[in-house]
């Protein structure tokens, strides 16, 4: 069974003049392609991201959208965070029935995060609908990607509907090292991978599961990959997890989430997760130098300046913490992950009491870190470790970027 963009013939060509904005939910329903669901039962796998452009849930619109399309929905999937959102990170998600729909919710994160044969039996197809932020270690493609190997298994399709990637088409970062695959990283795709869901489906479908999965994905219209914020301006943003607020949280994130792998906040509990980092060990004096260090680098789209907050979860809660808030001043120039590996090199340099968050079990090459399966290679720590210049580091993961694009050219669709 080949994978396959059934759906791609909506997508504008490119180049083309533009055409108005429309995600994938809204061609589904009203175009022919709510024919992909027509006679099946439907299990859909989303969160509160899953909505048209109007912030009516996916779910409700294809509750609605029933009758109309001749097909039956029976169950919904959630992901980490659950279908409604409000389960913390890496909190365990847990079967139920939905109050609102009365239907049954079957959890994609925790005891099972691939779907079992028992959880498809009574299915024909899966739906997912869900908004990527555009980082290898966000979890949710990784849900996709169980979806889309258990569907092979047991003889489903799977529909995916696309939404924009915040970071547009830019990539970052190294392979993951199969070695380092978790659910924060299972296959080898870069840090910031530059693709849709809809065009990472057809590039897991075809490049590591033979495709032997039948996939449709219903594209958007109107979209601009390279100018994300033209599709945000028409979106209200629905915060696909609860430390990712806003849409500058997005953004950042792919490069700041690094900061989990040391002994200083990344903002969790703060009013700014992923837009601040500190610790309680971090002094004026130390912010200053840390400050100067980043300043020293010239990143491009980005400005630094001392904040000082308590946190109210999560590293140093309840400690009054010295720290750095990061300030956008031109997403298109940013780069997350190169900004994010600067921010870590600065600490590590110049603050004698960082430490990677396992400390001593974290000092070898054959030691398996948490820095480690977020970064995707040991080359990274090993590489601050050794005190080189973050820039480096860089220039170290370009062939994989090149080799990447080489490879998922064949799966954009804009």
């Amino acid at each position: 069974m080949l994978a396959t963009a059934g759906a791609a013939a909506a997508a504008p060509a490119k180049g083309k003049g533009k055409r108005r904005f429309r995600l994938g939910v809204e061609n589904l329903l009203e175009s022919d392609q709510l024919s992909l669901l027509k006679g099946a039962k439907v299990g859909l796998v989303t969160n509160p991201t899953g909505t048209d452009s109007t912030l009516t849930s996916t779910i409700d619109l294809l509750v609605d959208a029933q009758d109309e399309g001749g097909f039956e929905l029976v169950a919904l999937f959630g992901p980490e965070h659950g279908v409604r959102g409000a389960e913390p990170a890496g909190g365990s998600v847990e079967d139920y029935v939905d109050e609102r729909t009365g239907l049954p919710v079957r959890s994609l994160y925790g005891a099972t995060q691939k779907p079992t044969p028992e959880m498809l039996a009574d299915l024909d197809v899966l739906v997912f609908d869900i908004q990527d932020i555009g980082a290898r270690f966000y979890t949710y493609i990784w849900t996709l990607y169980y979806l889309l190997e258990a569907a092979g298994e047991n003889d489903k399709r799977v529909v995916v509907l696309d939404r924009p990637n915040p970071l547009g088409t830019d990539v970052e970062g190294f392979l993951l090292d199969p070695a380092l695959s978790s659910f924060v990283g299972l296959k080898e795709i870069p840090q910031r991978h530059g693709l849709t869901v809809g065009e990472l489906a057809t590039y897991f479908a075809q490049e590591f599961l033979d495709g032997a999965v039948q996939l449709d994905v219903v594209p958007m219209t109107g979209y601009d990959p390279v100018d994300p914020a033209a599709a945000a301006a028409r979106l209200p943003w629905v915060l696909p997890s609860p430390n990712v607020p806003t849409r500058e949280t997005a953004i950042v994130y792919a490069g700041t989430g690094l900061i989990e792998a040391i002994n200083v906040s990344e903002g969790r509990g703060t009013t700014t997760p992923f837009l601040w980092f500190g610790a309680p060990f971090l002094t004026e004096e130390l912010v200053d130098a840390v400050i100067a260090a980043l300043d020293a680098a010239e990143l491009p789209g980005v400005r630094f300046r001392p904040m000082f907050a308590t946190p109210t979860t999560s590293k140093h809660a309840g400690e009054f913490c010295g720290g750095v808030q990061i300030h956008l001043v031109d997403e298109v120039a940013y780069e997350p992950v190169r900004t994010g590996i600067h921010v870590l090199s600065a600490l590590l340099r110049e603050v004698e009491e960082v430490d990677w968050r396992e400390g001593e079990k974290c000092r070898t090459e054959a030691d398996v870190c948490w820095i480690d399966k977020l970064s995707g290679t040991t080359r990274t720590r090993l590489m601050l470790d050794a005190g080189e210049d973050p820039e480096s580091i860089v220039r170290a993961w370009r062939e994989d970027v090149r080799s990447f694009e080489r490879a998922s050219r064949r799966h954009r669709l804009y």
